[in-house]
């Protein structure tokens, strides 16, 4: 596809000539890798938990004052805006997200996390970016050097946020409902990428329309009446209505959906009891649901309520012991990459990379709260993309059945960072030059 100039209601489009200034933005990137790498480094040793990214937020925003942002912290929790006035033009928003997991690493780095800490749950465990968001948030400042370096080459606002809190999916709600979108210029393009251990080390994945999926965490109790194993008739025992509820729940996918319908509904988690020889009063069902569209989540809400309280009226639940049906409040939206800017850049990265690092990725059932910075206003051009990180020997082993692949999320996630920042870095700040282009 030719990148065409394209003016959409005040929204200028990539240019024609694109991508101008690719070769001088990779000058800059690598020239900039050594130190980019000690950051990297450093950011992956000193990891914190999802809304305890304070070291991480001071450290990272005093690089971005230094290259000459206006830089205000603390924004919903620990979340930082960066903003560079360069002139009339777009907005463009470039976002990249702090929180380590609560994961212990077996990476065996020399420079593996070594930290601990202590969840919200209560839960003290080893941190780790097990997510790769310290490749995020280096690529956050290369980008952020290269666009100051080359800004002779652009005319816009450039805002750049460190989003708190993703891995719970509330950071960039937390952000926007602290007034991002009110206290600081409001983005004509969002711009975001994310490391991929689904594809070998520098390949740029883009999926046009729905790329992450709806999240949601639903509890559900099931209350029973208790009493002795050797007695079942004298009780309502809720470990059997609950195994008839997960298994109806199935259903919900398999026989209410249009099979072209894509979502999930896992059951991750079944508690009850605490005796071989004691029929408990109560079950625990913990579950993660996934979906593309509004409606298709909605319909698969209704129907777990619909579900668990027809199988306690088959069970001869009392209404006073009618499970509970609770969604959680970690709910995170769909991500939707808008269409035109997608095969926009898709074409730029093709011609920025070559064809053969880019690829048209499927979409994918794992959760991204970016989504939500487009849904707060859907005038905004917005494209969150993949960098893949395994390293090519890895990959080829494992297209060859030798080895599996750690997935995103594993204690032995180590991408090729390198190589993902480099390319990640290029690319976000090529998007960013030719959406500003003077």
């Amino acid at each position: 596809m030719k990148i065409k100039h394209v003016i959409t209601a005040g929204l200028m489009l990539i240019s024609s000539n694109a991508p101008v200034y690719a070769d001088e933005i990779s000058k800059h990137i690598e020239s900039q890798l050594p130190q980019l790498m000690d950051l990297y480094e450093d950011l992956h040793a000193h990891p914190e938990l999802s809304g305890f990214e304070v070291k991480t937020a001071a450290k990272l925003a005093k690089r971005a004052q230094a290259l000459g942002f206006e830089v205000t912290e603390n924004v919903g929790g620990t979340g930082v805006v960066a903003v560079y006035k360069n002139g009339p033009g777009p907005v463009v928003m470039i976002r990249a997200d702090m929180d380590g997991l609560p994961v212990i690493e077996q990476t065996g780095l020399p420079f593996a996390s070594k930290e601990r800490a202590t969840t919200e749950d209560g839960i003290e465990s080893g941190v780790m970016h097990a997510c790769g968001h310290d490749t995020h948030m280096t690529s956050w400042v290369g980008t952020a050097s290269a666009l100051v370096s080359l800004k002779d080459a652009w005319s816009g606002t450039l805002v750049m946020i460190l989003q708190p809190a993703e891995e719970r999916g509330k950071g960039a709600r937390d952000m926007l409902n602290d007034g991002l979108y009110e206290r600081f210029p409001k983005p004509d393009y969002a711009l975001a990428f994310h490391d991929s251990a689904g594809l070998p080390a520098g390949t740029i994945g883009l999926t046009p329309g729905f790329a992450l999926a709806n999240v949601d965490s639903v509890d559900i109790i099931v209350k029973g009446q208790g009493g002795h194993g050797a007695y079942p008739h004298t009780t309502k025992d809720p470990i059997v209505l609950a195994s008839r509820i997960v298994g109806s729940l199935q259903t919900l996918v398999s026989r209410e959906l249009d099979p072209q319908d894509a979502a999930v509904v896992t059951v991750g988690s079944f508690h009850a009891g605490a005796k071989h020889n004691i029929i408990s009063d109560e079950a625990k069902l913990l579950l993660t649901i996934r979906s593309y569209s509004d409606e298709t989540r909605q319909a698969l809400l209704d129907g777990i309520a619909r579900i668990a309280k027809g199988e306690a009226i088959a069970a001869g639940i009392p209404e006073d012991l009618m499970p509970v049906v609770k969604l959680k409040d970690e709910y995170t939206p769909a991500t939707y990459n808008t269409a035109e800017l997608s095969e926009d850049l898709l074409a730029l990265f093709a011609k920025q990379f070559g064809q053969d690092r880019v690829i048209k990725s499927p979409p994918v059932m794992g959760g991204e709260d970016f989504g939500r910075f487009y849904r707060a206003d859907k005038s905004i051009q917005s494209v969150i993309f993949w960098v893949g990180g395994v390293p090519h020997d890895s990959w080829e082993k494992s297209q060859k059945g030798e080895i599996s692949l750690p997935s995103l999320h594993s204690p032995f996630w180590a991408p090729e960072a390198k190589t993902v920042i480099n390319t990640a870095s290029q690319a976000l700040t090529n998007a960013a030059i030719n959406i500003m282009q003077k």
